[in-house]
């Protein structure tokens, strides 16, 4: 995606300017205040957000508190959880997270070390699901690498405001092992070139349940067709199937005969014409 000469060049000056600082607070081992600190100020300088007008310490949710909270025009847009610079981030952390953003009704939530950055998409399903767009070590990005800035694009308040980060979910969602399983078992065209190939390799015709049955119970793992992604991928591709399908009923109707001039008065070919004199 493009990112804003701007924005690239503030990104690349602000991780000059904050790499020996991480490294000193990672080497002093600083608590989770100072990782707040230190977080809050790479999002300011770093990643363009006003850090009197819009960024929020110690956000109030329902008798605890998230470290920070990015609103964009009084509304709140994205949380973000942060421990301390000498703790790996674990499932429990990515909990915490989710429970904050599902608490507040908020779509997206950051999780970081100062060190270590995640963006989590946050589904609002029964249970709550959350989805992984990003992850990046800001002590080993390259600058010259397209994903990296990408990446980091999406966690700017210009990425945001652009929809970096639902083009990296959009990408996220394209390369799913449940989407393209889907696919591929419940697309017609994709079940038909399957049944045409296997026609053209072993000369035997098979029907189209006995692929889908072959592909869900002896290829795939059988995590693929198990639980929510599974089923939000089918009915994702099947929204897709149905709509494919109207449109090329629509367009293969034929034309409707001209309500307005009966055929009894319509011109008369000339070998009618002929007969008639």
């Amino acid at each position: 995606m493009a990112i804003p000469k701007r924005v690239h060049e503030r990104i690349v000056a602000g991780l000059k300017q904050y790499l020996p600082i991480i490294a000193q607070q990672r080497d002093r081992d600083v608590s989770e205040a100072d990782t707040v600190t230190l977080v809050k100020d790479i999002m300011s300088d770093v990643f363009g957000y006003d850090k009197y007008a819009e960024l929020t310490s110690e956000y109030a949710i329902r008798g605890t508190y998230c470290d920070l909270a990015v609103k964009i025009e009084g509304k709140l847009v994205l949380l973000c959880e942060v421990k301390a610079i000498g703790i790996p981030l674990e499932d429990k952390h990515v909990k915490q997270a989710v429970d904050y953003a599902a608490n507040q009704g908020c779509e997206w939530v950051i999780l970081t070390n100062g060190i270590f950055w995640r963006l989590y998409n946050v589904s609002f399903t029964k249970p709550i699901d959350k989805k992984q767009i990003v992850e990046i070590d800001l002590t080993a990005v390259n600058v010259k690498s397209e994903r990296d800035m990408d990446c980091l694009y999406a966690l700017t308040k210009e990425g945001f405001l652009k929809g970096a980060h639902i083009a990296l979910k959009d990408l996220h969602e394209a390369t799913s092992r449940h989407l393209i399983g889907a696919l591929l078992v419940e697309n017609e065209s994709v079940v038909s070139v399957i049944k045409r190939e296997l026609k053209r390799v072993v000369d035997a015709s098979i029907d189209e349940a006995t692929i889908r049955r072959v592909i869900t119970e002896e290829i795939f793992k059988r995590d693929i067709v198990d639980g929510p992604e599974w089923k939000e991928a089918v009915a994702r591709v099947n929204r897709k199937e149905g709509r494919a399908l109207r449109t090329r009923t629509k367009t293969e109707l034929p034309p409707a005969p001209s309500a307005s001039v009966p055929s009894s008065v319509r011109s008369a070919t000339p070998e009618q014409q002929a007969t008639e004199q």
